[in-house]
């Protein structure tokens, strides 16, 4: 039997020979479910028959096999097709998991990986920051820790004021603000953190500089609602694809989600009966909404056609493995995509644009500044306050005359 949209490794005449033959079915149906076409599962049991081959000759046992073994192999082989590692790289991974090979060996933290792990750790249980801040710190203090002790010995005793300034000195001065604000809050944190470990006695937090930041000093970016309609209408709905991003442009237009929002909800998150839908917010906050008929038709067109895989995200990334994005930079190319389809000229091409549209239009519809915050779920009033600014017709009765001009 060869059926070209099934395959079995059974299927594989000759294929079933050295350590890994009776571990081929065990691969077969991981791939099968990350959703890989038969031509390439055929491809992925061609590469390990090889693969079992070698290994078989060189007497090599799976309890040592490794990464290691896994570059050795192409090595000797002399050559190596796009994609082809990280097949064998699986399969370890699935002997790993069904305890055939020997787990793998994390090398030995060095002193200044220590330190920083031991804050990571400082930052989740203690301060109960999440997993995003507390590794988004990880990088700025592992710099400060190389500039401030070159030699590797971390002598915290001697730490003083200089090396603090001046570190901030060097890396915020000509970086954005974003990024400049992010560097203070980690330095700031670590030096507290390291003051009630006793590791420093003087209190090096004040000596961290502050970085400019005027509240609601910026306009938030938008286009207006007909060019929101138009990028909509740009979705091709005869694909798979295009019934995704049209979800989940819908979901970002209508109901004003971030991108982290949307990569996060699972088929869960749907409750169908109710009519409502759960986001996974900021802070590792959950909010219910009401899901509107326009959103509930789009997800429902987009789920008749998802792919059918083991993963509870709602939308998957194309290709295999099949899986969900792993962060918000999928959305955010996608909305840079969209608005090219649809010749969209805008100041900001993030996801965060519609939001921003969002809260723009329902204001120009009357609807209060709470009414807006409730709908992007603020915690605070001060964050919608930001939208007063849009409305330049009545900011424009509030303005005092220039002396000497025309009002």
């Amino acid at each position: 039997m060869n059926d070209s949209s099934f395959v079995s490794a059974a299927d594989i005449v000759g294929e079933r020979i050295g350590p890994l033959a009776d571990h081929l079915d065990a691969y077969v149906a991981l791939v099968k479910a990350q959703g890989f076409s038969p031509g390439y599962i055929r491809h992925h049991i061609w590469l390990l028959a090889r693969f079992s081959q070698w290994l078989q000759r060189g007497h090599r046992q799976l309890r040592a096999l490794n990464e290691s073994v896994v570059e050795q192999f192409f090595r000797a082989r002399r050559r190596r097709r796009g994609g082809e590692p990280a097949i064998l790289i699986r399969m370890l991974e699935l002997l790993r998991r069904r305890g055939v090979t020997l787990e793998k060996r994390q090398p030995p933290l060095s002193l200044k990986e220590k330190v920083v792990a031991e804050f990571r750790r400082y930052l989740l249980k203690e301060r109960g920051l999440s997993a995003k801040t507390a590794f988004g710190y990880g990088p700025f203090i592992n710099r400060f820790l190389s500039e401030t002790f070159r030699d590797g010995r971390l002598s915290f005793a001697h730490l003083r004021a200089p090396d603090v300034t001046d570190f901030v000195r060097r890396h915020a001065y000509n970086a954005g603000r974003a990024y400049a604000r992010h560097l203070v809050q980690a330095l700031r944190s670590f030096l507290r953190y390291l003051r009630l470990q006793g590791k420093i006695k003087t209190d090096l937090e004040g000596c961290v500089l502050s970085v400019a930041a005027w509240s609601l000093a910026s306009l938030p970016k938008f286009i207006p609602a007909e060019a929101v309609e138009k990028v909509l209408a740009s979705c091709d709905r005869d694909t798979a694809n295009g019934k995704r991003n049209h979800a989940i442009l819908l979901l970002l237009a209508r109901l004003g989600l971030r991108a982290g929002e949307v990569i996060h909800l699972n088929l869960d998150d749907i409750d169908w009966d109710n009519g409502t839908i759960t986001f996974h917010a900021k802070g590792n906050r959950q909010s219910r909404m009401p899901l509107p008929a326009e959103v509930g038709e789009a997800l429902a067109l987009y789920l008749q056609v998802r792919r059918h895989c083991a993963c509870r995200r709602v939308f998957l990334c194309d290709g295999a493995p099949v899986r969900g994005f792993s962060n918000s930079n999928g959305i955010s190319t996608l909305v840079r995509r969209a608005l090219e389809r649809a010749k969209v000229e805008a100041a900001h091409t993030g996801a965060h644009l519609f939001r921003h549209s969002l809260a723009t239009e329902m204001l120009r519809k009357n609807a209060s500044l709470d009414e807006i915050g409730e709908v992007l779920r603020h915690k605070s009033p001060d964050t919608t306050a930001i939208y007063a600014k849009v409305d330049i017709a009545a900011l424009r009765r509030l303005a005092l005359p220039w002396p000497g001009g025309a009002r």
